[in-house]
């Protein structure tokens, strides 16, 4: 009985003995796994809220007069001095390749002089455009850092691109501060330039949110 009881004493010692080795090496696994995520966010700023796009060219009459005829449609490809719609006896042309991203199909409609008939964008302007918060790292961010980003539209799919632009002035952010003691924070636009062609399934206005790599 006497020896019965040594031998699960020394049972029970070598269980205590790996339990501790075991949640030793837990915490050692965690600390290190901990330090290499502290590590990791530490070396990029986050950009919560961005979207995709480009800038919007217009195409319009230069006089005024009733919309007669449309030629192309939303996500029409268009090319240099096309013509998209006839206002009056003027016929209106594309000054640029671009893609169609909306027109007015109201034939019969007046239009006054300069007001877009078809707006188009030039593909290759589409930038990912986020809207960084002054005090949550727009200090770290330079021209020409790596990014990774992504869209709402296809879930954790990881897309690249660099930082092509900072904008040099900020606009106000949604926040309204009740307490008069405290600044309202100022946004900044940052501007992700990728390569379209790479990524096709990317279209004007989906939403985004992206990683700016410090180095």
């Amino acid at each position: 009985m006497e020896n019965e009881k040594k031998v699960n004493a020394s049972v029970d010692a070598k269980k205590k003995q790996t339990m501790i080795r075991v949640l030793i090496g837990l915490i050692v696994i965690g600390a290190i796994g901990g330090g290499i995520y502290l590590k990791i966010i530490s070396g990029r700023v986050y950009i919560e809220k961005a979207e995709i796009n480009a800038p919007m060219i217009g195409l319009s009459a230069t006089n005024p007069g009733t919309l007669e005829a449309l030629f192309v449609k939303e996500g029409d490809n268009v090319v240099e001095n096309q013509v998209v719609a006839r206002v009056g006896n003027e016929m209106i042309k594309a000054q640029s390749d671009g893609l169609v991203v909306k027109v007015s199909d109201n034939i019969g409609k007046s239009f006054a002089k300069n007001e877009a008939v078809v707006t188009i964008i030039k593909v290759g302007e589409l930038r990912v455009v986020g809207h960084l918060e002054e005090d949550k790292g727009l200090k770290d961010i330079q021209i020409g850092q790596k990014t990774i980003f992504t869209v709402d539209a296809y879930g954790s799919k990881k897309f690249y691109g660099i930082v092509d632009d900072i904008s040099e002035t900020s606009h106000d952010s949604d926040i309204v501060f009740s307490i008069s003691d405290k600044k309202e924070k100022k946004k900044f636009d940052i501007k992700i330039r990728f390569n379209p062609a790479a990524y096709p399934e990317l279209k004007n206005g989906m939403s985004a949110e992206a990683w700016v790599y410090k180095s």
